[in-house]
């Protein structure tokens, strides 16, 4: 899953540790998040949109790859 967090998060003017405390999880797990090496959950992502005034399509997607076995 792949997400703009870093960058919604910068717009409103928060650090990784303002944002982990806002919604109640760690600043590691905003690292991890960040980064693209912890998938969160949908309430967890829910949380993150609500924080940083982003809707869902905004904040994260999925890129899906058809992969042709002929």
């Amino acid at each position: 899953m792949y997400n703009k967090l870093k960058l919604a998060r910068i717009e409103v003017n928060l650090t990784q540790q303002q944002l982990a405390e806002k919604i109640g999880v760690t600043r590691q797990t905003i690292s991890l998040i960040e980064k693209g090496k912890y998938n969160p959950t949908l309430k967890l992502c829910l949380d993150l949109c609500y924080a940083v005034n982003k809707t869902l399509d905004e904040l994260f997607w999925i890129e899906w790859r058809v992969m042709n076995h002929e």
